[in-house]
């Protein structure tokens, strides 16, 4: 499981592609926030925080991480080496976290340099150091279980389709209806004393709550509960494949 793991990284580093998808994303994520004239540039805004990071990575992850987890399980598919894997003395869970683990790491790879932006904001303040950093960490965790349930959803997707294209499309739209669907549903108020608990269902309203600097345990539960969700439906998917 570990050579796989590894296999995974070496695979994405060594193409030209993953690395243009991680700059893509610090600069697009730099742009809002030090550059262009929007309400989330930090110069701009006056006070020592990086909330505008917060609210703008989760959007750039509805496109980023399903690049990442497209050619997880499709590429494989379409090349025929998927059955050179089912000859490893591995089950297909561990074939799925080994792809799984693989791509969150890549992932993180993308959100390391973002903490350039925490240490500079720190050193512009007034005194320097005045910025609130347990409400940062605790933001930088839930962008860590965002991204962990993103790249879930991402897999998932992978599995689904033998064409990379498609397994981004279908992943971005899964991501997006977890994400954004169930808040555009609970804005609508069509639904009176149960509105809140749709709300509740999709991925932003915990995203939010973690985002407030603390770590509830409802929300983790939740993030966790929706990450083996979707990674044992990657698993009935890749059995069902096996059996046709």
């Amino acid at each position: 499981m570990y050579s796989l793991f590894l296999k995974e990284i070496r695979s994405f580093l060594s193409s030209f592609l993953g690395y243009i998808i991680m700059v893509v994303f610090l600069v697009v994520v730099g742009l809002f926030l030090w550059v262009l004239p929007t309400e989330f540039n930090i110069p701009d805004f006056g006070y020592a925080n990086v909330d505008g990071l917060f609210i703008i990575a989760p959007f750039v992850f509805l496109f980023l991480i399903p690049a990442i987890t497209m050619r997880s399980f499709s590429e494989e598919n379409r090349s025929g080496t998927i059955e050179l894997l089912y000859t490893r003395p591995l089950t297909d869970m561990q074939i799925i976290l080994a792809k799984y683990f693989a791509a969150f790491v890549l992932v993180l790879f993308s959100l390391i340099p973002t903490l350039i932006y925490y240490f500079s904001v720190w050193q512009l303040g007034y005194p320097p150091g005045n910025i609130d950093s347990g409400a940062f960490w605790g933001s930088f965790i839930g962008l860590l279980f965002l991204a962990a349930t993103f790249v879930s959803i991402g897999l998932f997707a992978s599995s689904v389709a033998d064409n990379q294209v498609v397994s981004f499309i279908v992943a971005v739209i899964i991501t997006a209806i977890a994400y954004l669907g169930f808040e555009f549903i609970y804005s609508l108020e069509w639904f009176g004393n149960i509105a809140l608990f749709i709300k509740s269902l999709g991925i932003s309203a915990h995203y939010s709550s973690i985002s407030r600097g603390v770590v509830d345990t409802r929300d983790v539960i939740y993030f966790l509960s929706v990450i083996v969700f979707f990674l044992y439906l990657t698993n009935f998917m890749i059995a069902r494949r096996k059996w046709q």
